[in-house]
This record gives C-alpha cells, sequence and structure tokens, in this order.
C-alpha cells in the first residue's frame, strides 16, 4: 500500500480576512511548475495553492480522515494534540465546552473559547466580540482543520492569537452514505449518519455536490451530575452556475442540554475528583440551541482575477444556572444566578483577488468584512419559595434585562511577492474598528441605568520574508501586531460587585516576532518555531466563583518559546507523529496588589508540552497504534499559590477493516488513561473559592463500528 504524503486539503477561499489565500499564493509558480507527485502537504485549495512547506507561517494542518481514524468523533481533544503550540483541554463538562489556547491565548477563558478566531466553512464561530465556541464543529463531516499560529494570525482582527479554520467536506462522486456508532465508558454514546455525491463532475453548469451529516451524543459523564445530550446537523450544498462561477449553500445547527458539575477545590478532588457537591443542590446546567446559515458566490473575473462574496447569519439561545448562594443574590445589583441568552448574529465578507507581474510575481487582495450581533441578556434569580423554603435550580425573579449590540467593520488588504526565485515578501494590514453599546432595561429604585457604549479602533499590519534554502527546506522570519477586545461576557461584571458593564476593561495589544523553518524529510515534514510576543494590557481573570468571572488588565506579559513539529510516513504503513512545545509565559507588572506578581507564571499556561503517536494504519485489515500526551504544570492563580500537577496518560487502540463489494466496515476498539493516571483536565482560572481543578476521567474504554457504502 502507498499512504501519499499528498493531501489536497481545502482551505475555504472564503475565509474572512483571507490571510491564507495571499500569503501562501507566494510560491504559486515554484509550486505550479514542481512535479506532479511532489511529496507535500496541501494547504489551500485556491488556484495554483503551494505546500505546507511554502508557507511563511506557523500553520499545521490536520486531516479529517485522521481524525475519525479510531476515534470517538466527539470532542477536538482527541485529535490536535499533534499541533505544536496548539493547548486543549476537555473540562469533562459539556456545559462549558474545550479550553483551547494558541500560544497562550485563549487560556484565561473560563468556559467556551476566547482569544482565538474560528471558523466552520467561513462562517466565524467566533463572534464581533471574541467570544467564540466549538460546539458545532462536527468532526463526522471534517475534511480538514487549519491552525495558524504567530503574526499572521493578527490579520484576523479582534481576539486572533490564533485561528482555527473548519472546512468541511465537499461531496464527490459516487454517492456514498456511512453509518457509525461510538460506545464508552460512562454510559457514553454516539451514533451518525452522513451523505455525499455529486451530480456531474463539478466543471459544468448545473453540476450539483451535496454532503448532509448528523450525529448524536449521549453521556452520563465522568462525574457526578455531568451527563450531557448533544444533537448537531451539518449540510453543504454547491451549484455550478456556470465555467466561471459557484453558488455554495451552507447549515449547521446544534442542540445541547449539558449538566455542569463545577470545579473542586484540592481537597474535594482528593477526596473523591468524581463529586460535584454543589451542583446537585443548585441543579447547575445550560442548554444551548443554535442554528445558522451561509451562502457563499465565487467568480473568476478574468485569468488574473477572483471575486468572492459571502453572507451569513445565525442565532443561538442559551440558558445557564448557576451555583450562586441566596444572599449575594438578593444585593440590589446582583444579576441573579440565572442567564438567558438570546443571541442574532449575521456578516457579510466581499473580497477581490488580483495576480500580476510589476518586475516580479504579485498578488493583491483587498476586501471588508462586517460583522453584527444583537443580544438580548436577561438575569434571574436561581430560587423560588414554596412554604417559605428556597427551591434552587428554578428560574426565579428578574434581576437583569439589557440588551447589547457589538458590530465590526475591517477592511483589509494583503500582497505577496516573488522577489527571487528563492526570496518572497508577504506583508498584509487590517484596519479592525469594533463597537459596543449597551441598553439597561433594569431599573429600581437602587439599580440605576447602567446603559453605556464604547468604540476600540486598531491598525493590525504583518509581515514575513521567506528563503528557499533548498527544494525541501524553508526559513522565514514574521512579525506582526495584534489586538484583543473585551468581550460581552467580560464586561458583564465588576470585581467590586457593583453594578453596570466593566468599561474600565481596555483591549490588549501583542507584538510577535517569529522565526521558523521547514523541512521536508522522505514522506514527512519537520517544523520549528521560535517565537516571542509581547503583551499590553493583558485581559485576565480577576475573579471567579459560582460560574461567574470578573476581568482586569495586567499590564505587561510576554510569552517566548519554541514549537517542533513532525508528521512522517514510512515502511509502507507506518506513521509517526511528534511535537514538543515550551512557552515561557510571564507577567512583567504586577497585576495582584498587595502581592508582587512580576515575574510569576500566567495561569492556564503549560510549561510543556508533549505529544507523540505511532501506528500501523494499512488501508485494510488489522491495525493499530499508541499515543502519548504530556502536559507540565499548570498554575492555577495569579499569585501561583496553586496548580494543577503534571501528567502523562497513554492511549492504545486496534481495529479492523475489510471491504465488502461496495460497502465497507471498520470495527475498533480503544483504551484511553490505559495507566490509570489522576489528573485535572483543565482548571479555572483564579476561582475566588479555590476550586480551580476539573478531574479528567481515570482508565476508559471504547468501540466503534462503521458502515459505508458506495453507490458505482
Amino acid at each position: 500500500m502507498n499512504i501519499s504524503f499528498v493531501r489536497k486539503v481545502p482551505l475555504s477561499v472564503w475565509l474572512l480576512p483571507a490571510i491564507f489565500s495571499p500569503c501562501f499564493l507566494s510560491a504559486a509558480a515554484a509550486a505550479q511548475t514542481g512535479p506532479a507527485n511532489e511529496q507535500t502537504m496541501v494547504v489551500t485549495a485556491t488556484p495554483g495553492g503551494i505546500s505546507e512547506l511554502d508557507t511563511p507561517a506557523a500553520v499545521s494542518v490536520v486531516n479529517g480522515d485522521d481524525m475519525r481514524h479510531a476515534a470517538p468523533r466527539v470532542n477536538l481533544s482527541e485529535s490536535l494534540g499533534a499541533v505544536p503550540g496548539l493547548q486543549v483541554q476537555n473540562r469533562q463538562n459539556y456545559a462549558q465546552d474545550l479550553q483551547l489556547s494558541i500560544r497562550g491565548f485563549g487560556s484565561r477563558s473560563t468556559f467556551g473559547v476566547r482569544g482565538l478566531r474560528l471558523y466552520v466553512d467561513g462562517i466565524p464561530a467566533t463572534m464581533p466580540d471574541g467570544q467564540g465556541q466549538t460546539s458545532n464543529i462536527d468532526i463526522n463531516s471534517v475534511e480538514s482543520i487549519d491552525v495558524l499560529r504567530g503574526p499572521f494570525s493578527a490579520l484576523y482582527g479582534n481576539a486572533s492569537g490564533g485561528v482555527l479554520n473548519v472546512t468541511t467536506e465537499t461531496g464527490r462522486q459516487p454517492p456514498t452514505v456511512e453509518a457509525s456508532s461510538w460506545y464508552g465508558s460512562y454510559g457514553s454514546w454516539r451514533y451518525g449518519l452522513k451523505a455525499t455525491g455529486a451530480v456531474g463532475d463539478g466543471t459544468q453548469a448545473g453540476d450539483v455536490d451535496y454532503a448532509v451529516s448528523t450525529t448524536r451524543f449521549t453521556t452520563h459523564g465522568y462525574r457526578d451530575h455531568s451527563g450531557a445530550r448533544k444533537n448537531l446537523a451539518n449540510a453543504k450544498l454547491g451549484v455550478r452556475l456556470d465555467d466561471a462561477s459557484k453558488l455554495t449553500l451552507l447549515l449547521n445547527s446544534v442542540d445541547i442540554n449539558a449538566d455542569d458539575p463545577g470545579g473542586l477545590t484540592k481537597d474535594e478532588w482528593r477526596a473523591d475528583p468524581r463529586q460535584s457537591p454543589r451542583a446537585e443542590q443548585y441543579n447547575t446546567r445550560k442548554t444551548i440551541k443554535q442554528t445558522q446559515a451561509g451562502l457563499r458566490y465565487e467568480r473568476a473575473l478574468t485569468a488574473n482575477d477572483d471575486l468572492s462574496l459571502m453572507a451569513y447569519a445565525g442565532e443561538r439561545e442559551t440558558t445557564q444556572y448557576q451555583s450562586i448562594p441566596i444572599a449575594p443574590q438578593l444585593r440590589p445589583t446582583h444579576a441573579g444566578g440565572v442567564i438567558s441568552l438570546s443571541r442574532h448574529y449575521q456578516g457579510v465578507d466581499t473580497r477581490w483577488t488580483h495576480r500580476d507581474e510589476w518586475f516580479v510575481p504579485v498578488t493583491f487582495t483587498t476586501g471588508i468584512n462586517y460583522e453584527n450581533m444583537s443580544e438580548n441578556r436577561k438575569g434571574y434569580e436561581n430560587f423560588v419559595y414554596r412554604n417559605g423554603v428556597p427551591q434552587f435550580g428554578e428560574k426565579g425573579n428578574l434581576r437583569r434585562n439589557e440588551r447589547n449590540l457589538m458590530w465590526n467593520v475591517d477592511p483589509y488588504l494583503q500582497t505577496s511577492w516573488q522577489l527571487t526565485d528563492k526570496l518572497s515578501l508577504d506583508a498584509g494590514v487590517r484596519y479592525s474598528s469594533i463597537w459596543f453599546d449597551s441598553n439597561d432595561k433594569y431599573i429600581t429604585p437602587q439599580n440605576g441605568n447602567d446603559s453605556g457604549d464604547a468604540s476600540y479602533h486598531k491598525w493590525l499590519p504583518a509581515g514575513s520574508l521567506k528563503y528557499a534554502v533548498t527544494d525541501a527546506w524553508n526559513v522565514y522570519l514574521a512579525a506582526g501586531r495584534g489586538f484583543e477586545t473585551p468581550t460581552i461576557n467580560e464586561l458583564s461584571y465588576r470585581s467590586d460587585g457593583q453594578r453596570g458593564l466593566n468599561f474600565d476593561l481596555k483591549p490588549s495589544t501583542s507584538d510577535t516576532v517569529e522565526i521558523g523553518s521547514k523541512t521536508r524529510i522522505g514522506n514527512g515534514l519537520f517544523t520549528a518555531a521560535l517565537f516571542q510576543t509581547d503583551t499590553d494590557n493583558e485581559i485576565v481573570a480577576d475573579s471567579s466563583s459560582g460560574g461567574r468571572t470578573s476581568y482586569k488588565n495586567a499590564g505587561k506579559t510576554r510569552r517566548q518559546g519554541v514549537e517542533l513539529g513532525l508528521d512522517q510516513q514510512f515502511a509502507d504503513a507506518w506513521r509517526l507523529k511528534m511535537a514538543w512545545t515550551y512557552i515561557d509565559a510571564t507577567y512583567r507588572s504586577n497585576v495582584c496588589g498587595a502581592t508582587d506578581c512580576n515575574g510569576n507564571r500566567m495561569p492556564g499556561i503549560a510549561r510543556n508540552m508533549g505529544f507523540a503517536s505511532l501506528g500501523w494504519e494499512p488501508e485494510q485489515g488489522w491495525y493499530a497504534g499508541g499515543d502519548v500526551r504530556y502536559l507540565s504544570d499548570i498554575m492555577a492563580d495569579d499569585e501561583n499559590t496553586a496548580k494543577a500537577p503534571t501528567w502523562t496518560v497513554v492511549g492504545l487502540n486496534t481495529g479492523y477493516k475489510w471491504q465488502i463489494g461496495q460497502g465497507s466496515v471498520d470495527l475498533f476498539t480503544r483504551v484511553d488513561n490505559l495507566f490509570d493516571r489522576e489528573y485535572a483536565g483543565s482548571v479555572i482560572v483564579n476561582e475566588s473559592n479555590g476550586r480551580y481543578f476539573e478531574p479528567a476521567p481515570g482508565r476508559n474504554y471504547s468501540v466503534g463500528l462503521s458502515f459505508g457504502y458506495s453507490f458505482e
């Protein structure tokens, strides 16, 4: 069997800032003249797209088939361990989503994803204020995930400390259907159905392609009061209008009902990591319903000009019950223990790309991006009285009622110059403008009008120089400036307990310099990057209690480190993946008041991360593999008085694949945390009551089965 390292993994040309397109096209001519079977990993499917080897930025591509190989297909944490610089922690809490950070950006998040930009088929999974979530990513239908780190992330605008771009499968001939299921410990069960296909080859007017996927996941949860149910659907329909244009319709829906076990103190964790003492009392939980649709139009105007337009809209309903005692809620300015959010969001992105030769080959990409979100936010008491006795976990009196608006308008320009056969220059700039407006509708004699507004504006430049030392070895130097505004959730609460939005929060700004090297070794790629990021007004957690977190600016911080990655195929069907990340992330000013935190490690960030996997992966027959994951200790607070200890866990898998006529069957089993290591899956940064720890499960087992049929 020949496992080719050539992986055509399409990166949507509709990704809003389109940074990949211009900077990857810089060596398009060289890529087109190379051998047809050149062993490189292709990052983009745009015309003349080039390989990851030639990309002058720290970028990793995770293939969808690899994500589904002997895996539950439930969480991104299963399959992103081999990406350097990316820290993915599973909270074992489907009410709060995964904890993602890239080079430390996003580590402060106590729920959802912040500091990073997320996209699914070009539609942002990150709102204009920078708050994102991964719950609508359907692993069952992922074609690839592109992870961008470093200076060029800044060109995606607000909160782009790193970028995850998810591209789902595009239907192709012949039509296929796949049914899959997975059963695991703690009553976990996932099953899904996917259908893909096409009418025509996609080059003629009237040709249609389609891909539809739906999955359902349920679990009792490892911890007490951590059960969840999640329904997810994703669809993509493409129509070739003529020989120069195509229209694609995108649909996505997610429905989640999850209990929230909350964090534990160190003593509680050591006594019983599965307990959830406050969750049962308050019946803490969250429900989420989100539906979105997008329409993208792409047209080749001339041989050298492309036009793209994307429009999308969606709505998201969230209700969350928190573990807040009665006494604080009775204060006149308190917003209660139940959060009710109704969000409507939409956006438009237009882009024009021109390729020309002005003494040297050059590419220009210019466009404008507009996003907005309206939010109705209400707060209620999390109790009612029955016969004079408080009953927690029920919606009580209204304590907050406001309408928040957020919108941004970002023009951008990017250029790429092939200066010589070996030297290329990429440069771009984005002018990002974000507005917040809050209209308070809950006004009482003891709770005044807390309406307010704020706006933030920033030029975001980035550039890089790449030099091809040989055909198989490139080095580059990149630099850029990014910024991050507070999210509406971060503005929602003040640490002093007073009413009103926390408009004292300022946006943070970051300057990054990176040196990188990429080398092709046979059927593999070795990457290395050395970086430093200096940030002013870093936004960090101030205090966190009962599911409610307030934030502050932390003066100056510095992140510096090294990333190493290897993806190697050898001896026909063997696959080796390795990654190592070192990050030294520290405060460079005092953010702790009386306690001097200058020089302390930033909480939530592991100093060292390691991953290694080795597998025998033939196309048919027996396969097997194992992986080792390592994470060094993580500080839980700014004072560095509490930390989650270092851990190393091992996983094993084996399975069998066989072909039956036009059908295929894949049966596998796996064991995770083989040596039953007790460790914290994540930490809640600066939790005021010392409930920092969210324990991970011990040794656990699972089995999966999928059946596919091709209508040839």
